[in-house]
């Protein structure tokens, strides 16, 4: 069975910083003007502001990073601005997947023409044809075949899977996987309980043939596991179908949408049991892991899953976060984390990758140090 490695990672990370204060505020001032247009019209005015103490409480998030952070700031408008671009033009996730590509490119000294795989894989893809992965493959320049999935927030470990069963099927040498992450564009910035919760990013990463690889440091992927379970406690009614069923386009169940107790309740142990499992597959345990890269969705989640993971509290090095800075990224989170924090790790290390979303879906990647 051929070897898969991974061999470079990259991470684009967008211009503007929008930490809690500036987003509370534009909540705030959006509040009070739809409360008092309530009371105007004699409508009781319900609505609650938010605080920065709030959103760190329920979610540890400080800051997170976005496309446009004008539109989301203004209380008329608050969804980013992102204007159309021809047909010509490069897509927005086709220019932020060519970043953090060519990063991960060059930290696993592979050209682009080495590629023979590409596949995007993130919750919202900006349309449904042509897919945006053969616009990356030739922009990029790369070989072979590409294609997009959705998996939600797990979709970076399922493209994971996916590229290195191709590897070891024979069916590709080298694969990208790219995570071109948009959450700001289907965050209901008007919604108390998740105007907080997502930002923008995009990461890539390099998958070879183990024999092929020249980079020195490389994470030899010993294996995968992925796990479903229907759930509408994450849900987003965005599609095609909303202009013929004549559905409001702007209503609120067209973006993100969750019943956040609900999920903290049913995906802990979901993730916990997957992680578990695959490990004692492997003949593993969390005894033998010095690393734990976990979807940054809530600082909680993590602590919950890494504590039944290695049967104790973990050090902050143990499972790192950042998501208060990057806040959900949805796929690319994970992978954040994974870019961020490994280079620390000696041969032998072993550590794992996992995501977890609406679905409900998650996916488990354990992986070793070469």
């Amino acid at each position: 069975m051929t070897d898969v490695v991974i061999t470079g990672t990259g991470l684009f990370t967008p211009p503007h910083a929008v930490d809690n204060a500036a987003l509370v505020s534009a909540f705030n001032t959006w509040v009070d003007a739809e409360n008092a247009r309530r009371r105007a019209a004699g409508e009781p005015a319900t609505l609650e502001p938010s605080s920065s103490e709030f959103i760190v409480k329920a979610s540890g998030i400080h800051s997170r990073y976005v496309l446009d952070a004008e539109g989301i700031l203004d209380p008329e408008r608050m969804r980013p601005r992102l204007p159309a671009r021809d047909n010509d033009s490069p897509s927005l996730q086709c220019e932020m997947g060519l970043a953090a590509a060519r990063q991960a490119m060059e930290a696993a000294s592979v050209a682009a023409g080495d590629i023979d795989l590409v596949i995007v894989a993130c919750s919202n893809l900006e349309r449904a044809y042509p897919a945006v992965a053969v616009e990356l493959q030739a922009a990029l320049g790369a070989g072979g075949y590409a294609f997009d999935m959705n998996v939600a927030c797990s979709s970076a470990t399922f493209a994971i899977e996916t590229a290195a069963n191709a590897i070891r099927a024979g069916g590709a040498t080298r694969a990208l996987v790219v995570n071109p992450e948009i959450c700001s564009a289907h965050l209901n910035f008007r919604d108390r309980d998740s105007h907080f919760i997502f930002g923008d990013a995009c990461t890539a990463i390099v998958l070879e043939a183990d024999a092929l690889a020249t980079a020195e440091a490389r994470f030899t992927v010993l294996g995968t596991r992925l796990v479903t379970r229907f759930s509408n406690a994450i849900r987003n009614n965005a599609g095609f179908l909303n202009r013929v069923t004549d559905s409001d386009p702007l209503a609120a169940d067209k973006l993100f949408v969750q019943e956040g107790r609900r999920v903290f309740k049913e995906v802990c142990p979901l993730v916990a049991a997957l992680i578990g499992e695959h490990l004692a597959s492997l003949s593993l345990s969390g005894d033998d892991l010095s690393r734990l890269w976990l979807h940054q969705a809530n600082r909680h989640m993590n602590d919950l899953i890494a504590r039944r993971v290695l049967g104790r509290e973990p050090a902050p090095s143990e499972a790192p976060i950042i998501l208060d800075r990057y806040a959900n990224t949805s796929s690319a989170g994970s992978i954040i984390a994974f870019h961020l924090h490994r280079d620390d790790l000696e041969a032998g290390d072993v550590g794992v990758v996992c995501s977890f979303g609406a679905g409900y879906s998650a996916g488990s990647v354990v992986v070793r140090r070469r």
